[in-house]
């Protein structure tokens, strides 16, 4: 039986940032013994200029100091510490990753979209148990709204819009009080990413919905509705008819008529008319506060993963349950499931046979692994650019538990598989840390080897063994057919193996006798 665990999570929002610290005794008694707020706004010129200034940077670093002395207070074992839409967004987040790791010890992990709201669902279904089970989860945040859409706790869709408050207040300059036509504005900017995102409007007039983030809690406090399962609710009834008096109002008057902080004073308004028009646009009466989030999503898959057995036996099972989740995104995009699975094959028999060469740990595996079964999905949209395809739909797509860390380099792999080569300048490739470069670098020049053995689709190529002789790497792929032809697009393929690994491939054939 696994022992009591320490954890920790951070959350790096784009309005504060939040530690919570927290004791677990077994997958279901999580008690909590610490909660700390920072009061950082991230976001602040991030979406507009795209970028952190010196100012945010130091006082970041001097929050994460404090998270880690109080970390250490309580001797927290594990934690995992995320930034979501703000840092995303900004150019300069390596130097906040890189000084958070220097100056704290805190290794600080930039999350996209779909792994927040992953997150958010993990710690919303933990919560609510089988009290009930929602229909629609919401989180309003400092950079984005983001609906998720359930049917009996399983995803059927969701869609990020980027109207979070700290956005539309920076972009539209919206401080302070609010004015009529600039009520209508923010009305106007929500309504037309919904009719775009959401074109069939779901009728959740009937449904459950719940609604996570600081805006979303501190607006229950004011319009509060009846209590559901032992929740507080946020009646949208009651929104509406006080909107105006919280939209009219300046900061400080919303700070001593709403007892509020500041931060939330600032952009209370602009929550209030975003929440107001998604009810009415989704035919919401009100909305569940459980009060929990991203952190509480992370305190949770801490807890499981402690509590699931051996570590041998959890990673099975997640690379399983990944595997699976990324055949079947596979089937929606109408891959070829033949050559997918043939090219995963003989990725990671290379990946294998050739550990002395590439020093990969098994996450490295697993990427390769789920890089070969997607890597030609982009086929889906185009197949001209099918390889930059791939990326975007593996970044993006509804990947079950594909977390954002790995989909990054899952994605990145998958759009080197073919004939780019990563550089500086590509987006994602520069999102990564110089170890997760390195590991896209090596992975994708066994999966452009592998992909090069079938390249025609046919499975013609059963087998390939590697040798290492030196600096030289010798390749015996067994074939079905003729030989030469079935090898000339693998010898093509070898280029980005013999860059990275300084090493020279020799390739030749053995045609199978037919017994």
């Amino acid at each position: 039986m696994a022992q009591p665990l320490h954890i920790a999570a951070i959350d790096a929002g784009s309005n504060a940032l939040r530690l919570v610290v927290a004791r677990a005794e077994s997958p279901w008694e999580i008690h909590r013994l610490a909660t700390e707020r920072y009061p950082l706004r991230l976001g602040h010129r991030a979406f507009t200029e795209r970028r952190l200034d010196e100012a945010t940077l130091r006082n970041a670093v001097k929050a994460f100091r404090h998270f880690r002395r109080v970390m250490d207070h309580y001797g927290v074992e594990k934690y995992r510490a995320v930034a979501t839409s703000a840092t995303r967004e900004a150019r300069n987040r390596r130097v906040l990753i890189e000084r958070v790791q220097r100056r704290a010890g805190i290794r600080l992990e930039v999350i996209d979209g779909a792994e927040e709201a992953r997150l958010v669902r993990t710690g919303v279904l933990a919560a609510v148990g089988d009290k009930f089970s929602p229909r629609v989860i919401l989180d309003l945040g400092g950079g984005s709204l983001e609906i998720n859409l359930l049917r009996q706790g399983t995803l059927e869709s969701t869609v990020a819009l980027p109207v979070g408050t700290v956005r539309l207040m920076e972009s539209m300059k919206l401080y302070g009080a609010l004015t009529p036509s600039q009520v209508e504005e923010i009305r106007d900017y929500a309504l037309s990413f919904l009719r775009s995102l959401l074109p069939r409007r779901p009728d959740l007039s009937e449904a459950t919905a719940v609604a996570c983030g600081g805006n979303a809690e501190a607006l229950a406090q004011i319009a509060p509705g009846p209590a559901e399962h032992g929740f507080d609710t946020l009646s949208l009834r009651l929104l509406r008819d006080m909107m105006w008096d919280i939209a009219r109002r300046s900061v400080a008057s919303r700070m001593k008529a709403f007892g509020v902080r500041q931060d939330r004073a600032e952009v209370m308004g602009i929550a209030a008319v975003i929440l107001t028009t998604l009810g009415q646009w989704l035919g919401l009466r009100q909305l569940t506060t459980p009060g929990v989030g991203v952190r509480e999503g992370v305190l949770r898959e801490l807890v499981v993963a402690h509590f699931a057995g051996s570590p041998r036996d959890a990673a099975a099972r997640e690379s399983n349950e990944l595997l699976a989740a990324a055949r079947a995104f596979g089937r929606r995009a109408e891959y070829d499931s033949r050559h997918a699975e043939h090219v995963r094959r003989l990725a990671v028999s290379l990946f294998d046979q050739l550990g002395p060469v590439h020093r990969q740990t098994p996450d490295a595996r697993l990427a390769l692994e789920l890089a070969a079964v997607l890597h030609d999905v982009g086929y889906f949209i185009s197949a001209d650019s099918h390889h930059k395809h791939s990326e975007y739909l593996i970044r993006h797509g509804d990947i079950g538990p594909l977390n954002s860390d790995l989909r990054a380099r899952v994605a990145a792999i998958a759009r080197y598989h073919s004939k780019a080569l990563p550089e500086p300048h590509h987006k994602l490739y520069s999102m990564l840390d110089d170890d997760h470069q390195r590991q896209v670098r090596a992975m994708a020049a066994l999966l452009r080897v592998a992909e090069g053995f079938d390249s025609a689709h046919h499975q013609e190529v059963s087998d390939v063994s590697a040798e290492v002789r030196g600096k030289q790497v010798v390749l015996e792929a067994r074939a079905k057919t003729a030989v030469p032809s079935l090898l000339a697009e693998a010898r093509q393929k070898t280029k980005l193996f013999e860059k990275e690994f300084k090493r020279k491939v020799r390739i030749r054939g053995t045609k199978v006798r037919k017994s």
